[in-house]
């Protein structure tokens, strides 16, 4: 071979085509001539837009140019064939259940179950020591408490301890959501023993919680955190009717300036108190507007079908800011006298069941006429209240708070003749409830009155603000029962200098002490003790702690006593200047809450429960028995510790058989009699 020339530099960095080992000579070209073409077809963006129009999904196609022409036209047309034709996984139609596939682990088909039942509910399901979310509620739940999400098998689940499930409730319901709580119907103990032995715990839902409901639920109330103890939690059912239009015979057809009638019934669970009422309304809903700013309701109550104007506004009002709920019930079924029905059944109902349980009142009461004293309140109320009501007793039964709507002396109308309903544009306008800038409480009218104790005296006091009194005694009888009060306090610095001149003068001031020594004293203990209001309606609902309930009747009894010492009952005869309360509406107040009635009660009540065994929630030891009181709890604890002595008598066979000298019960979560036991077997139990 010859010498090669020598390459120039950048010929070394240019890519080198492959050359087979044995080069051969390319063949000489061959020209032939062009065949005829036999078909043309277009690529213009109308036939592309055709054509993906037949197909059944969409798909990207390959950039031709508009006219290319394949020389073999056969092949071409083919080409095209293939191009055009859907595939496989286009025409493949998708499952018809693809959730039929997935196979859920027997926990995640109990969640299943459970939210197909609920469907409306956050679900907190016990699973062990923890509470766990699943699916939707998981993402919830991360968002609105900050906690970690993640996938386990088909759901997105999250967990919180249990010693935190107060908190996280409360949380949960402050910002809307209907909460329901799963917890376990079986213990380990019992499951190994039974005939779901193979299978997961049985659980089932416990317990319901709504904003409007949390104060008043067991285990969930008593509490002000977040700052909710105060406000109140009205549940409110709207309903409405359209007016008929009025016929003139002069003018024809005139249209009224109402074109609704609306019913409304706001229920606060928590201290039972219930307003109703049926008004006239306009276009502008001017009166609903400044029934529920004046309210404030936490939870809204629809009754379908509503109009437009009236769905606006309260949905308005439930923004996303407020975190108001809002549940839609269709009251159809109320249409021809089934709402009355309704309530009348509820009111029977507990009627028969009060009567069961005091055998003596059924005796008494065989030959009279066996009406609960609602019905007749019930039955004067207008139509659509009635049907508010009956839709809200039907939204209660869930939760077990039925039972509140049953006391006639806590309904009040909306409207009366001794308040004034102040309209929506004076409550704003005047910054009566919220300021007008950034719109929370802080610099209304409200704010600056606000300096009261108890957080029932600020509820009071709110209501006194919104419904203003317009009848002229009413005034001034609550005009005279705080200027003494503020009197007995400014005159209380200068009694000592008055008793050395004036012996009349003397004894006046030494009563303005005593009177505020003792408001300053019962209101400053009150302050101090929880919600006295909330915790009565707690007993009556059946959902306070025993401690809860020995807190309450402690500051009733000692308010009573405390008031006792001014003897209003003694000073019936005696003039009004020696008289240690002048004011007719104080004396009637500190006469009622000290009267002898609710001071033996209160007393009877706390001699029947043991304080130490309430504060340690020691269930087994609260009651107190004297005198034969109480048989069934009597036999009870004899019952228990006949059970519990035959268990310890086992004690010694445990610790002969664990080796283990100092064995003694546990109890873990509520559950007692638990006994350790090591997960393997030691060495030498098995070389024996």
């Amino acid at each position: 071979m010859g010498k090669q020339k020598q390459l120039v530099m950048s010929r070394f960095f240019a890519p080198k085509p492959k050359t087979p080992d044995n080069p051969s000579p390319p063949p000489p070209p061959t020209t032939s001539p062009s065949p005829k073409i036999a078909a043309t077809v277009s690529f213009s963006p109308a036939k592309r837009k055709l054509l993906s129009n037949q197909l059944t999904t969409a798909s990207k196609k390959p950039k031709l140019s508009p006219h290319t022409h394949n020389p073999i036209p056969s092949l071409h047309q083919k080409f095209l064939d293939k191009l055009l034709e859907p595939t496989p996984i286009e025409t493949q139609q998708p499952s018809p259940s693809i959730k039929a596939l997935k196979k859920y682990t027997p926990l995640e088909q109990q969640v299943v179950d459970l939210k197909n039942q609920y469907p409306d509910v956050l679900l907190m399901v016990e699973v062990g020591y923890k509470y766990r979310f699943f699916g939707e509620d998981a993402g919830i739940a991360a968002r609105v408490l900050g906690i970690y999400a993640h996938i386990d098998h088909n759901f997105l689940t999250a967990s919180i301890p249990t010693v935190r499930l107060n908190v996280h409730v409360r949380r949960l319901v402050k910002a809307g959501y209907k909460v329901g709580v799963v917890k376990q119907t079986e213990t380990a103990a019992i499951k190994a023993h039974g005939e779901n032995r193979a299978g997961p715990f049985c659980r089932g839902l416990s317990a319901l919680y709504t904003k409007a409901t949390l104060e008043a639920a067991e285990d969930m109330g008593g509490g002000v955190e977040d700052g909710c103890g105060g406000e109140n939690n009205y549940l409110c059912c709207v309903v409405e009717k359209n007016l008929l239009v009025e016929e003139n015979k002069d003018c024809g057809k005139i249209e009224t300036r109402f074109d609704v009638k609306i019913g409304m019934v706001a229920v606060e669970i928590s201290t039972g108190d219930v307003v109703y009422g049926e008004f006239d309304d306009g276009i502008m809903r001017s009166g609903l507007e400044a029934l529920v700013l004046s309210l404030a309701p936490a939870e809204l109550l629809l009754g379908e079908p509503l109009s437009k104007p009236t769905e606006k506004l309260l949905l308005s009002y439930a923004g996303p800011a407020s975190n108001v709920r809002v549940e839609h019930v269709s009251r159809d079924c109320f249409s021809e006298g089934g709402a009355l029905a309704e309530v009348m059944s509820l009111y029977e109902y507990l009627g028969e069941d009060k009567l069961v349980d005091d055998g003596k009142r059924m005796a008494e009461m065989s030959g009279r006429e066996k009406h609960h004293p609602a019905i007749e309140g019930i039955m004067n109320m207008p139509d659509l209240a009635v049907q508010a009501l009956a839709l809200t007793i039907r939204h209660l039964k869930q939760f077990g708070f039925e039972r509140i709507l049953c006391n006639e002396a806590s309904f009040r109308p909306v409207s009366s003749n001794i308040e004034m309903n102040l309209s929506a544009n004076t409550l704003q306008q005047l910054e009566i409830l919220r300021n007008n800038s950034d719109g929370s409480e802080t610099g209304s009218l409200l704010h600056v009155l606000s300096n009261t104790l108890t957080i029932y005296g600020s509820r009071l006091l709110r209501h006194w603000v919104t419904h203003p009194l317009c009848d002229r005694n009413l005034i001034h009888a609550r005009l005279d029962a705080v200027s003494e009060i503020l009197g007995s306090m400014s005159s209380c610095k200068a009694s000592r200098t008055v008793g050395e001149h004036d012996e009349e003068g003397y004894q006046t001031a030494t009563v303005h002490h005593d009177l505020y020594f003792l408001l300053s004293s019962v209101l400053t203990t009150l302050g101090r003790l929880p919600d006295i209001q909330r915790g009565i309606t707690r007993i009556f609902h059946r959902t306070a702690t025993p401690k809860e309930f020995v807190a309450v009747i402690e500051g009733i009894l000692y308010a009573g006593k405390q008031l006792q010492r001014l003897h209003i009952e003694d000073q019936s005869s005696v003039t009004d200047v020696r008289r240690s309360v002048q004011s007719v509406l104080l004396r009637t107040l500190i006469s009622t809450a000290s009267s002898s009635s609710v001071v033996h009660t209160a007393a009877k009540l706390l001699s029947s429960v043991s304080k130490e065994a309430a504060e340690q929630g020691d269930l087994l030891n609260l009651v107190i028995i004297r005198d034969g009181q109480f048989p069934e709890v009597a036999t009870a604890r004899k019952a228990v510790q006949l059970a519990e002595e035959n268990l310890d008598s086992l004690m010694h066979l445990y610790r002969k058989q664990l080796r283990n000298r100092n064995l003694e019960f546990t109890s873990i979560s509520g559950v007692t009699h638990l006994i350790e036991v090591k997960d393997r077997p030691s060495a030498t139990n098995n070389m024996n």
